[in-house]
């Protein structure tokens, strides 16, 4: 069912601010207004959790700029994908803990704060949360999603029960407890539940509807992301998640004419089935954002022949209108980089709103 208000889940903190999961930038994203602070779980080689977007931290650490880990880069399949980098489980928790975390999206946006902030822990992240909900006098939310579980299980790493032991430890494991949990399996999803009693919410993360999750792709009868969120596939994992998480273009597709295109039944669906839906991800740069919405100074065309006209990429466009178009299709909570954006467009409303 539908949320009595829209969520703003600030994803991988104020990453539109400052370089992603970082305490910075999930302190900065409270500060903004945030309701969940959106974090991404990897293993080290000891064991410890860390918030990062994926195993191989090349592109948002300075791992480059240290030889001896440096020279750990080397080519794995994760779910099925070769990634050349350096990986988290090569690593100890007081050997990553030397890195600094570097803005992910050089090209877009600022860089002037690389190098500053280390990895955090989930326990840190865990008693961030307790500190700022104290001194904001609200609860903030942590919206906690399991990267890679499947490769992290065969490796030896099991990511749930290390996520619930750090949940635990905090006082974060009661069924009312302000936490979601988000994973692109719903393999794990289930064994949470199932296995480990996990009462926590849960929500099932979508691609694009003819994506396979990685749990299921080398099953006997591999089943895409449009079957499982079909309302047949809703009702039968109506007992193992409380929502879903799908792309944005899931709820509302680009139509040719560069505009948002008529809503899909997903949302209408998934409330059918009881579930709340959260829509990811919502950024203010126009490369982000459908053609209609981009807004600000024109490209300049002759940086690379295939450089197409019009606004810059990194200028932000109309991120209010996509926002406000999503909750007019029902969508229950917004991942978003810039949370700070999101919070004004819902208390500014539409236009015509008076």
């Amino acid at each position: 069912m539908p949320t009595a208000s829209p969520l703003v889940l600030a994803h991988r903190g104020a990453s539109g601010r400052l370089p992603e999961h970082t305490l910075a930038a999930y302190e900065l994203a409270a500060r903004q207004g945030a309701d969940y602070l959106e974090l991404d779980l990897v293993a080290t080689r000891d064991g410890a959790l860390v918030a990062r977007h994926e195993n191989d931290v090349w592109g948002t650490t300075d791992v480059a700029d240290h030889p001896g880990l440096a020279a750990r880069r080397r080519r794995e399949v994760v779910d099925g994908t070769p990634v050349e980098g350096v990986f988290t489980e090569d690593l100890d928790l007081e050997e990553l803990r030397t890195l600094r975390a570097r803005e992910r999206l050089p090209q877009l946006r600022g860089t002037d704060r690389d190098g500053e902030w280390p990895v955090p822990t989930f326990a840190e992240i865990v008693a961030l949360r307790a500190a700022l909900s104290h001194e904001l006098g609200r609860e903030l939310g942590l919206y906690v999603e399991l990267k890679h579980p499947t490769h992290f299980a065969r490796l030896g790493l099991s990511l749930e029960e290390r996520m619930l032991a750090d949940l635990e430890a905090g006082g974060l494991l009661s069924r009312d407890a302000p936490v979601f949990v988000q994973c692109f399996e719903p393999g794990s999803l289930r064994r949470l539940r199932d296995e480990l009693g996990c009462r926590l919410r849960q929500v099932l993360l979508a691609t694009a509807p003819q994506d396979v999750p990685a749990d299921l792709g080398a099953s006997s009868e591999p089943r895409t992301y449009a079957e499982l969120l079909s309302p047949p596939g809703l009702q039968e994992l109506a007992g193992a998640v409380d929502g879903i998480g799908p792309r944005k273009q899931m709820v509302l597709p680009w139509a040719q004419d560069g505009t948002l295109g008529d809503a899909t039944p997903l949302v209408s669906d998934a409330h059918a089935a009881g579930m709340v839906v959260h829509a990811w991800t919502f950024r203010a740069e126009n490369q982000f954002l459908p053609p209609a919405l981009r807004r600000g100074p024109a490209r300049n065309v002759t940086r690379g022949a295939d450089a197409e006209p019009g606004p810059e990429p990194a200028a932000h466009g109309d991120l209010a209108a996509e926002v406000l178009a999503h909750l007019a299709a029902g969508v229950d909570g917004i991942f978003t980089d810039h949370p700070d954006l999101v919070v004004q467009a819902l208390r500014e409303g539409p236009p015509d709103a008076g």
